[in-house]
C-alpha cells in the first residue's frame, strides 16, 4: 500500500573513513634477502605510484605463478588497484586470497574500503566485517617487544597497536552501514543485522538510530507492519528528527492501520515542518531534492487529510480534509501511486459533503483512473457511481 519515500535521506553515523595507516600487509610472510620476493618488494616499495607497482606485480605473477608468495602478491594487487580507484579489481584480488583461506587485517581493510567505495555488495564483505575484531585482536592484541626497544618505543608500539585495533573496529562498523542499504532482500537484511549485532553488540546502543532504521526498512519491505512500527518507534526514539521514519509511521497509524489518529496527526504535522526545513544533501541535484521533498510533504498532507476525513463523521467538517488532500495530490505529481491515493480520498470527501460536489469528485476521479496503482480500480468503480448519481 505504500512505498519508500526517502531516497535522499542518508544514513548518518558520525564516523569518518579512517586513514588506518599503521596496518601491515602480509604479516605472516617473511622475505629473505636477494630472493625473487625481495626484489619484488624492493620494486613495489620503490615504485613511483600504484601503476608502477602493478607493473612489478604483473612481472612477478607471470614468472612465479606457483609461488607460495602469491597471496601476498594478491594483497598488494588489491591495495594498488584500490589506490587507482579500480574498486572491482581490488575486490577481485582480495577475494582471491580469501578463497584460499588467507587473511590478515590489512587485506580485510582493503576489501572493506573497496566495497564501501563501490556500489557492490556480497556475503563476503559482511563476513569480513564480522571477522575484523578477532583478526585485530590476533594481530595487535599482544605485540612482541623488540629486544632493543626503549621504554618510550615500547609504549608507542603498544599504543599504536591499541589504536589500530580500535580504528579497524570503527572502520568495520562504518563500512557496514555504508553497504547495508544495498541488500535489497529484506529477509537477508534482517539476517545481516542479526549477525552483525552478535559480533558488535555495543552497536545496539551506540548506533541505535542506524540499527533500528535498518530493521525498520527491512520489515517495511516485508510489509510486516507490526515490526515496522516497533522498530520505527525505536528509530525515532534515537533520532527524533528522522523525517522518513516519522512520516511513514504517521501514515501507518492514520491511513493504513487507522489505529492511532492522534499520533498520526502529531507525526504528520511534525513531518510537514521537518520536510519544509530539510537541507539539501551534497551530491543531490536540485530537481531530485525538490521531488523528494514534495513526496514527503505529499505523504504528510495525505495523512492529515485522511485523518480529518475520518473525524468528519463527528465534526461534519469536510473542508479541512479537502484542502489537505488537494495539497497532497498536487505535491505528489511525480509519484503516481501516492497521487492516485490522494485523489481517490479527495473524491470521497467531495461526495461526503452535503450537498455532494459530484463535479469536483469526477474531476479528481478522472485523473485518478489514469494513474497506475492500487487505487486505480477503486477510482474507476467510484467514478461509475458518481456518474450514475449525476445522471439520475
Amino acid at each position: 500500500m505504500y512505498q519508500r519515500f526517502c531516497g535522499f535521506i542518508l544514513v548518518a553515523m558520525g564516523l569518518a573513513a579512517l586513514p588506518l595507516g599503521a596496518q601491515q600487509p602480509c604479516p605472516s610472510f617473511t622475505v629473505a634477502v636477494n630472493t625473487d620476493e625481495d626484489q619484488l618488494m624492493l620494486a613495489v616499495n620503490g615504485a613511483n605510484g600504484p601503476q608502477d607497482q602493478l607493473t612489478a606485480l604483473d612481472k612477478f605473477a607471470q614468472e612465479h605463478a606457483d609461488s607460495k608468495f602469491m597471496p601476498c602478491v594478491n594483497e598488494y594487487y588489491a591495495t594498488a588497484n584500490f589506490k587507482l580507484n579500480n574498486f572491482d579489481k581490488a575486490i577481485e584480488y582480495a577475494e582471491k586470497d580469501l578463497a584460499v583461506n588467507y587473511q590478515d587485517l590489512n587485506l580485510f581493510l582493503t576489501l572493506m574500503r573497496a566495497y564501501a567505495s563501490s556500489t557492490k555488495v556480497s556475503d563476503t564483505v559482511f563476513e569480513v566485517i564480522n571477522k575484523v575484531p578477532d583478526q585485530a585482536k590476533a594481530e595487535t592484541g599482544t605485540p612482541a617487544r623488540p629486544p632493543k626497544a626503549t621504554e618510550e618505543e615500547w609504549a608507542k608500539i603498544q599504543k599504536d597497536s591499541q589504536e589500530l585495533a580500535k580504528d579497524s573496529h570503527d572502520y568495520a562498523v562504518w563500512a557496514f552501514f555504508q553497504i547495508l542499504p544495498r541488500v535489497t532482500d529484506p529477509a537477508k537484511r534482517i539476517q545481516v543485522l542479526d549477525t552483525f549485532l552478535k559480533v558488535y553488540p555495543e552497536q545496539e546502543k551506540e548506533n541505535a538510530a542506524q540499527i533500528n532504521r535498518g530493521y525498520f526498512e527491512a520489515y517495511r519491505l516485508q510489509n510486516n507492519l507490526d515490526k515496522t512500527v516497533e522498530y520505527g518507534e525505536k528509530a525515532i526514539a534515537a533520532d527524533p528528527n528522522d523525517l522518513a521514519v516519522i512520516n511513514l509511521l504517521g501514515f501507518i497509524y492514520g491511513v493504513v492501520n487507522r489505529t492511532n489518529l492522534d499520533r498520526a496527526l502529531d507525526y504528520a504535522k511534525k513531518s510537514v515542518t521537518l520536510a519544509q526545513n530539510v537541507k539539501k544533501p551534497e551530491g543531490v541535484s536540485d530537481e531530485a531534492f525538490k521531488q523528494e521533498q514534495n513526496n514527503q510533504l505529499a505523504m504528510a498532507h495525505l495523512t492529515i487529510g485522511f485523518v480529518d476525513f475520518q473525524q468528519a463523521g463527528k465534526t461534519r467538517k469536510v473542508a479541512p480534509a479537502i484542502e489537505e488532500l488537494k495539497t497532497a495530490s498536487e505535491l505528489a505529481s511525480a509519484n503516481p501511486q501516492l497521487q492516485g491515493q490522494a485523489l481517490f480520498y479527495l473524491a470521497n470527501a467531495y461526495e461526503y459533503q452535503f450537498p455532494a460536489n459530484h463535479r469536483a469528485a469526477m474531476d479528481a476521479l478522472n485523473k485518478a483512473v489514469t494513474l497506475p496503482g492500487p487505487f486505480q480500480s477503486q477510482a474507476q468503480a467510484l467514478l461509475a457511481k458518481v456518474k450514475a448519481a449525476v445522471n439520475k
